[in-house]
């Protein structure tokens, strides 16, 4: 059995204090397709240490000694943390973040708590993302809509293609959505914010339901004589998605609620015109006919937008993006090749938030959906490419695996996934808020 990397920092501080330099569990660092392990040590006052330079390296980045003292810069990107041996304290841009233990040194070697790697260094905008379940520390290349461009052009309006207004799809959403949760059921979380003129705010959530129209997305099972369609999928569970939303105080955009066929472009520009906060878009899954045995593949996982590192990230994302072809108008967006588009844009404000919202998801269905999790990934989509906020892609599940396909045509288990992701949601939601707000 895997013991996850925070997992053994917690048994090895209640265990208490050891000596230096034990060896413990090595850290797997992912900086695009470069793959590097990094010692790690027991920390003399318990937990896990690792050693700090070589930490920054893995990472692209540097450790910076200032001569003559105990204070070094550990530098990543465009993001420096200071530190100081003796410390149980980082500084990042004036703000003063606290360690689970002190920065020492041995010999002339600097050593860091490894929550530093796995906590901090994903909260402080380094384009760092720990994921827990394969206890990998990943850096991901930038990608961003360039300031310039976050005022989105409006949507072409075509007689295929029209789309309600963003309240109208909303409240169509809620009348819509399905049953109410039992009698019984615990008060969802809430949330509100306040905006700049003091009064009450609610967050607004754009939800995609993948495909639709012509586009039928993928159907399966795999060698079942009755298929199902991912485009009446995703619009059922993206409807129960609006109305658990908007029981806990959020108001939803939806970018289609009838079996229609909008464009990827247009998804992104609606999400934009609506001031989204954050942009869902729920999809299914389907196997590669290539695996050994793709009837038996099964399970969930979260997309953020990167530039796909693997040969099945590559594989969902062009599976995805395939609704192109039933548009009906060009997009000279679209001429770029995505690769380009993702490499050339510099400064990503919304990538770490995304990949943070991203974990949430992922382990909200991991606490009721009956499948593998198959962790949170990242790929080119380009429904996430054009919308600027925080946005995830979700494979609920594989439509060609029969045990997924019946989870998911489940109207009570679309509820449950509904209610899941709708409380990660918000959860996100909060603690960005709480985030913003802290002086």
């Amino acid at each position: 059995m895997l013991v996850s990397l925070t997992s053994l920092a917690l048994l090895l501080q209640v265990a208490g204090p050891s000596a230096p330099a034990t060896p413990a569990q090595a850290l797997t660092v992912r900086v695009g397709d470069r793959v590097r392990t990094v010692s790690t040590v027991r920390h003399p006052e318990g937990g896990i240490a690792v050693r700090a330079d070589a930490l920054a390296e893995a990472l692209g980045g540097q450790v910076v000694s200032q001569r003559a003292s105990a204070r070094y810069r550990f530098e990543v990107g465009t993001t420096g943390l200071d530190l100081e041996a003796g410390s149980t304290l980082a500084i990042v841009a004036g703000d003063t973040l606290p360690l689970t233990g002190r920065v020492y040194r041995l010999g002339t070697a600097l050593y860091v708590p490894l929550t530093l790697a796995v906590d901090v260094l994903p909260r402080i905008g380094a384009g760092v993302m720990f994921d827990a379940d394969k206890g990998e520390l990943r850096r991901f290349a930038a990608v961003v809509a360039a300031r310039a461009r976050t005022e989105p052009a409006p949507a072409r309006a075509t007689p295929t293609r029209q789309q309600p207004p963003a309240s109208t799809a909303a409240s169509t959403a809620a009348s819509t959505a399905g049953s109410a949760p039992a009698p019984n059921a615990p008060p969802s979380p809430r949330v509100t914010t306040t905006s700049p003129g003091g009064g009450a705010r609610q967050h607004v959530v754009v939800v995609d339901a993948g495909h639709g129209g012509p586009d039928n997305g993928m159907s399966g099972p795999i060698g079942a004589p009755r298929k199902i369609y991912e485009k009446n999928i995703t619009l059922a569970v993206s409807k129960q998605l609006a109305k658990a939303l908007e029981q806990r105080n959020v108001k939803v955009v939806m970018t289609r609620t009838t079996d229609t066929l909008i464009s990827l472009g247009d998804r992104g520009r609606i999400a934009n015109q609506a001031k989204g906060d954050v942009f869902a878009s729920i999809h299914v899954n389907a196997a590669n006919p290539r695996w050994k045995n793709p009837g038996g593949a099964r399970g969930y996982e979260t997309y953020f937008l990167a530039e796909a590192k693997t040969e099945d990230e590559r594989r969902v994302a062009a599976m995805e993006n395939e609704s192109i072809r039933f548009e009906t108008t060009a997009d000279a967006s679209r001429d770029d090749p995505l690769g380009f588009i993702i490499r050339d844009m510099a400064q990503n404000e919304h990538l770490r938030e995304s990949g943070r919202l991203a974990q949430l998801v992922q382990g909200g269905l991991k606490a009721v959906h009956p499948g593998v999790n198959r962790g949170v990934k990242q790929a080119g989509f380009v429904v996430l490419v054009t919308a600027f906020m925080p946005a995830v892609l979700v494979e609920i599940g594989f439509g060609s695996n029969p045990n997924d396909s019946a989870y998911m045509t489940s109207p009570e288990k679309q509820a449950e996934m509904a209610a899941s992701l709708a409380d990660a949601i918000v959860r996100y939601l909060a603690e960005y808020e709480r985030k913003v707000s802290t002086p």
